[in-house]
């Protein structure tokens, strides 16, 4: 029903910035609220920041509040996270989620009804 591939990630050195991109396929794609998830080897996976399908309200970890920014733009079936600041920590593999659920909630599930294949994030020092 719905499909995603991130692109955009690369290496970049910290205090760099890099844009992921979410490409989504499905007539209801304005209807799904959408998310970030990462995980690095070793850890847990990690919500990031979801933008709500109703009113397009947002929602961050605390880890990335201030650096991080997401965005939709559902004209083009299109899901953004522009990462700024970029630390060592933020290393991962990025994944993009999609659900009908709030963006309250997607922060505090680990399970989504969508997922993309991830896209690498590798911060140097």
């Amino acid at each position: 029903q719905v499909q995603l591939v991130e692109s955009g990630g690369g290496l970049v050195q910290a205090g760099g910035s890099l844009r992921l991109s979410c490409a989504a396929s499905g007539r209801t794609f304005s209807r799904y609220t959408m998310g970030w998830v990462r995980q690095a080897p070793g850890k847990k996976r990690e919500f990031v920041a979801a933008i709500d399908w109703s009113d397009g309200s947002t929602v961050y970890a605390d880890s990335v509040k201030g650096r991080f920014t997401i965005s939709r733009d559902n004209a083009k079936n299109m899901v953004y996270l522009q990462m700024d600041s970029l630390k060592y920590e933020d290393a991962a593999v990025y994944y993009c989620a999609a659900d009908r659920i709030t963006a309250q909630a997607m922060a505090v599930m680990e399970e989504y009804s969508y997922w993309g294949q991830g896209t690498q994030v590798t911060v140097s020092s």
